[in-house]
């Protein structure tokens, strides 16, 4: 076993490319709390099957999500975080039943539509402080639990909601990452459960990449320090549109 921790699972030109994709899709964690699928997930999927690349971020996503906690624990919104999980607990449930039983692709195209005309009305818009009802914790907690189980992806919704509830960007981005961690724990055990980390190459290759994660971590939240409330509610905007586009473009292609 400890040969295997010894052999670089990659050729050293594919881990610099992986190398920088991973530290690239942590900036944007860091300072968002979500994206890194977004990111990482297109280049990956050039070096590995996606039924490898998925279990490789969701191990990165919580050793970043619970790194990024215990620094700003403060700043989540205790009463947020609780009005959002049981609808998130709720949509990842759905998702599993829809996976089984639903054609995927056209749920994936509607929400991606949604998300896409969502974004370009905000980014068209006037910058101000948008709040928005508790009532939206229904939707778009389930709606993130559903996308996050059958894609992957569900944080931009929850990042919908936590920009219209709280009053900085700290809070926003700190609730974003505690609701993270807790879905990639869950998503970890049903992944050990069902064999995914039985190849310890896969497990090895995270550990080669942990230094990319912690530099993109370190440098999001050096460029977080800098930004206005505003240009961080853009930046989110812009990372729900490319969200949104992603979606559409995964459903027209057939791409799960």
């Amino acid at each position: 076993m400890p040969d295997a921790f010894l052999h670089i699972p990659f050729d050293n030109a594919t881990l610099a490319i992986m190398f920088v994709t991973i530290s690239l899709a942590y900036v944007i964690f860091s300072i968002a709390g979500f994206g890194t699928a977004l990111v990482a997930g297109p280049v990956l999927v050039n070096y590995m099957p996606l039924s490898q690349a998925i279990p490789l971020l969701v191990l990165l996503d919580c050793v970043a999500a619970f790194g990024k906690l215990a620094r700003s624990h403060k700043h989540v919104v205790r009463i947020e975080l609780a009005r959002l999980l049981p609808f998130m607990a709720i949509g990842s449930v759905a998702g599993i039943a829809v996976l089984l039983k639903t054609k995927s692709d056209v749920l994936m195209l509607a929400m991606g539509c949604f998300v896409t005309l969502y974004a370009l009305y905000m980014l068209t818009q006037p910058i101000r402080t948008r709040y928005i009802s508790a009532a939206w914790a229904v939707p778009l907690g389930v709606g993130g639990g559903l996308f996050g189980a059958l894609f992957g992806s569900g944080g931009f919704l929850y990042a919908i909601y936590l920009n219209g509830r709280t009053s900085t960007k700290e809070q926003a981005s700190s609730t974003q990452s505690t609701l993270i961690g807790i879905s990639t724990l869950v998503r970890i055990t049903m992944l050990t459960i069902a064999g995914a980390y039985a190849d310890l190459a896969l497990v090895v290759a995270a550990i080669y990449l942990l230094p990319a994660l912690f530099l993109g971590l370190w440098a999001g939240e050096h460029i977080s320090f800098k930004i206005s409330r505003s240009t961080f509610t853009t930046l989110i905007n812009i990372i729900i549109l490319v969200s949104g586009m992603t979606l559409v473009y995964r459903a027209y292609f057939g791409i799960n």
